[in-house]
């Protein structure tokens, strides 16, 4: 038997935050959020404790602290909008690992904090691994920054693991809620050429996932969260639209992606093959994995 842990999370309100709250729950764990309106409380949280920029959390009584808080990468690519998503993940994890820091030894021993494949950047028809390198364009030098705040950590001892999500599936939230209605109005479309690899994973994926890290010491470095079966954007379409009783006829040009999301355009366009080998190494199996592919 494991022993319950008291687990700190950012984002817990959130698509991905309220499912690694159930699954935590479940496996016997107390979740405490993290929040900029502490007052409203969380889902399955027995406390909420205060979540800025700029002012030291409390970490007290914690054992672990997840870090999912970060501005939404969906939108047009303002200035305001592209500050706003490093800056949220950058600053926001440097508070955070501060305050892990300030607290030593008495203060929580793990931090999980997320990232994404958008570290490796554009691989074409590469294989990504967690041993593969960073690659270039805004995506990938959020990421970097990201997750070189979380690493910082290390210097007090604390074990740091870091989760890259792929694209997070799920009925009721996440990317799935926002294709929806595009979908379920016939309008699905293949992005681009519809070559590019789309690496995706199952929120309940994420969440066991995120248990299995958090109770394995061993757990440390970075992890890929991905689905061991990645599908070509014009497989990914497809299957969305089977998903919603829907037929994807449409094509949404390189050009116009680029047009209108500009620096964003890397999460539609570019082609990120990235396998999850570490975390199966350690033994975790993927309950979700061909649930998207095609017949």
């Amino acid at each position: 038997m494991t022993t319950p842990l008291k687990v700190g999370i950012t984002g817990a309100s959130g698509f991905v935050g309220q499912a690694m709250v159930e699954a935590l729950g479940q496996a016997g764990h107390t979740c405490i959020a993290f929040s900029r309106s502490p007052e409203r409380g969380v889902k399955g949280c027995v406390e909420t404790r205060r979540f800025v920029c700029g002012e030291l959390p409390n970490v007290a009584g914690l054992d672990a602290v997840v870090h999912l808080a970060g501005e939404s990468i969906m939108g047009l690519p303002t200035e305001k909008k592209l500050r706003a998503i490093l800056e949220s993940r950058r600053e926001g994890t440097r508070v955070l690992v501060d305050a892990l820091l300030a607290a030593g030894p008495r203060g929580p021993r793990t931090l999980l904090s997320a990232s994404a494949v958008g570290y490796y950047g554009n691989i074409g028809e590469q294989i990504a691994d967690e041993s593969s390198p960073a690659g270039s364009g805004f995506l990938a030098t959020v990421t970097q920054a990201w997750e070189a705040e979380a690493r910082r950590a290390e210097a007090g001892g604390v074990r740091v693991a870091i989760l890259r999500f792929g694209v997070v599936l799920g009925e009721g939230g996440g990317m799935l809620k926002a294709l929806k209605p595009v979908f379920r109005l016939g309008l699905g479309a293949t992005l681009g050429n519809g070559r590019q690899w789309v690496s995706w994973v199952d929120v309940r994926d994420v969440a066991r996932l995120a248990v299995f890290v958090l109770e394995n010491p061993q757990a440390r470095g970075v992890f890929n969260a991905t689905s061991p079966v990645p599908l070509r954007n014009s497989d990914f379409t497809w299957a969305v639209a089977r998903r919603f009783q829907r037929r994807a006829v449409f094509r949404a040009p390189a050009w116009l992606l680029k047009q209108v999301f500009g620096p964003l355009s890397g999460m539609f366009l570019d082609s990120q093959r990235v396998l999850p080998r570490r975390v199966e190494e350690l033994g975790f199996q993927f309950e979700h994995r061909g649930v998207w592919e095609k017949p």
